[in-house]
């Protein structure tokens, strides 16, 4: 298949090349020093156990139309990203395209093909004014969740710190002929690629921890082994945990899994950075709207009190807003 990443960082590289040296037709869209090792080299993964695995055929383009239509576009980036995307990325989608979201929070399309009484419902926390679902066609979206971990170390280079699971959904929950051939096609490059009925259940899996977790570790800069073992954090989590679960299941979301087993996944993660911190200390925009601001407006969509979240809500907002007028970073040295 022609597969275009649209994102060649650290998930995206990953994807990426893992396909690339599966067969696939595969085309990084990047940009400065990454596009130019990719076009130079190909793309570099270090995986878990510190062996190395090359894709040299991959290609890389900075125009979309340079790359041209696809039979899957992979949207990579994060969540305040892909709005940038509009412009060019029609480019890369013919009728019969399957766009895949691997963005982390709640997605633009949430209520796409959702029974009930707010389908169709648009969310200004992650699409203002409706851009994406104007501008990306709702019937050629595939959601996924992403629960791999990796790092873009240089240039062109990924490292693989834990994960191979991608999980994929049709947003009406049917298993369509065209899902299966992509479920098949990233198992084949070695991913774990399920594809779920319930694919919001899933979205929310992730996002419980990811809407405690990573502002906590924003604002403290702790880790996530950090924040589980230390009792105040903990339960800071689990109360903002606790107020997301009530919102989901006002929505139909079922929780398969405990909050207690859900804290205790991100502990047994160890000594890890969140992607928000790691953008605290780089000087990066945070994804604090698709991850928090989204289950802020879920909550007063439903009508559903969250006031631990809206207080770290707040408190991420400050320190964005903070960052971005001093052009600057914060690390704990």
């Amino acid at each position: 298949m022609k597969i275009a990443v649209v994102g060649a960082g650290a998930i995206g590289g990953y994807l990426g090349a893992k396909l690339s040296i599966a067969g696939e037709d595969v085309t990084f869209i990047a940009r400065n020093q990454n596009l130019a090792a990719i076009q130079a080299h190909g793309f570099r993964l270090v995986l878990e156990d510190g062996t190395e695995q090359h894709a040299p055929q991959a290609r890389a383009v900075q125009n979309m139309a340079d790359a041209g239509p696809q039979d899957v576009v992979l949207i990579t980036v994060k969540a305040h990203q892909v709005a940038d995307l509009l412009p060019g990325l029609n480019a890369l989608i013919g009728p019969d395209t399957m766009v895949v979201s691997m963005i982390n929070g709640i997605p633009w399309w949430y209520f796409h093909q959702l029974p009930g009484p707010w389908q169709g419902q648009g969310l200004n926390s992650v699409d203002p004014g409706g851009r994406l679902a104007a501008g990306i066609d709702s019937q050629q979206l595939i959601g996924s969740v992403v629960y791999p971990a990796a790092e873009l170390v240089a240039p062109g280079v990924v490292r693989v710190i834990e994960g191979n699971r991608f999980t994929l959904g049709e947003p009406d929950g049917s298993r369509s002929e065209r899902i299966e051939r992509l479920s098949q096609a990233m198992m084949r490059a070695g991913f774990k690629a399920p594809v779920s009925k319930d694919i919001r259940s899933e979205i929310w899996l992730k996002l419980w921890g990811n809407l405690s977790f990573n502002p906590i570790s924003a604002l403290t800069h702790a880790t996530l082994e950090d924040i589980c073992t230390f009792e105040p954090s903990r339960e800071l989590a689990a109360n903002m945990m606790r107020e997301a679960q009530a919102v989901a299941e006002k929505l139909g979301v079922v929780f398969k899994v405990s909050l207690d087993k859900r804290i205790a996944g991100a502990q047994a993660v160890g000594a890890h950075k969140t992607s928000m911190l790691q953008d605290v200390e780089h000087g990066r925009a945070l994804e604090l709207d698709a991850l928090v601001g989204s289950v802020v407006e879920l909550g007063r969509l439903t009508g559903t009190p969250t006031p631990t979240i809206d207080a770290i809500y707040a408190a991420g907002q400050l320190l964005a807003h903070t960052l971005a007028r001093q052009h600057g970073r914060l690390q704990v040295q």
